[in-house]
């Protein structure tokens, strides 16, 4: 498997945690840290956390919305893994 990092997300692709990233679970949410960049990145919310934990399980991340987050959300946390794809939180696989 080869992982991509990029500034694009597209949810219709495949994404995962990144490898170079720890997660820190918190009373609101986790924090996120990224070994490369030394980037630190607050997850605010434990239902984001959770999508993000388990995009991997999924064919893509729109898979991953669809499953765990309500519908009236999805547009919300679609562009939060925007910004952590942005922010190489996550990376494409």
């Amino acid at each position: 498997m080869t992982l991509v990092t990029t500034d694009a997300f597209d949810a219709s692709a495949a994404w995962q945690l990144s490898p170079r990233v720890s997660l820190r679970d918190e009373t609101f949410g986790a924090l996120a840290y990224h070994h490369d960049t030394r980037r630190l990145v607050f997850l605010k919310s434990r239902p984001l956390v959770s999508l993000v934990r388990r995009l991997g399980e999924f064919a893509t991340a729109s898979d991953a919305v669809t499953a765990l987050v309500p519908s009236a959300e999805h547009d919300r946390y679609v562009a939060a893994l925007r910004s952590l794809a942005r922010s190489e939180i996550l990376c494409g696989s």
